[in-house]
């Protein structure tokens, strides 16, 4: 499934996160009421947003087990090499090595916040520069607010577009089957914006 996506001329902006999407299972009620039963299945869907168009630019359903920070550089890599990158903001869970690699290798900037035990690294590197930020004057909410973090916020309005709009579950049954779900539902959304 290719899914529709407007594209800057000059560098592409996304915000990133992820949610999960049910497969089957006992409903919430009675894993709360009674707990959950060994026959729970979710899948991941990584979304990359734009935050000027609101389109889905890249997306990625995963298993569970993946986590955000090793799918933000295969999320990257579904860009066209001669797509500049600008900034990416994921929440904390993208403050890691590869991901910063991975934006810095494309030319972009990671806007992440670091964690609060975060320790700084070379002198030169990004993540550093955040620390220093974040441990001095204001700290991480005027941190916030001079990067512009909170735009990232956008990519969460996506997945409540696509809850709203498809749901919260899968109906296929197979993975293969279950990506195609989830990138027709991505294509459509992205007409309707």
């Amino acid at each position: 499934i290719q899914i529709p996506r407007r594209l800057p001329n000059g560098p592409v902006d996304i915000m990133v996160d992820s949610t999960g999407l049910k497969v089957f299972g006992d409903g919430e009620w009675k894993a709360r009421k009674h707990g959950t039963s060994k026959r729970r299945t979710w899948r991941k869907l990584h979304l990359g947003v734009d935050p000027n168009t609101h389109d889905v630019v890249v997306a990625q359903l995963t298993t569970v087990s993946v986590s955000d920070g090793e799918m933000l550089p295969e999320l990257l890599d579904q860009l066209d090499d001669d797509q500049a990158t600008g900034e990416v903001c994921g929440d904390g869970a993208y403050d890691q090595s590869g991901c910063y690699d991975g934006v810095l290798r494309r030319g972009g900037t990671l806007r992440t916040p670091p964690r609060k035990d975060a320790v700084e690294w070379d002198d030169d590197h990004p993540r550093t520069q955040a620390v220093r930020d974040c441990e001095t004057g204001e700290g991480r909410k005027t941190w916030k607010r001079k990067t512009g973090y909170h735009r990232r916020s956008l990519s969460e309005t996506a997945m409540f577009r696509y809850k709203t709009l498809i749901g919260p579950t899968l109906r296929a049954r197979s993975f293969e089957t279950q990506q195609v779900e989830a990138y027709a539902a991505l294509a459509v959304i992205n007409r309707i914006n």
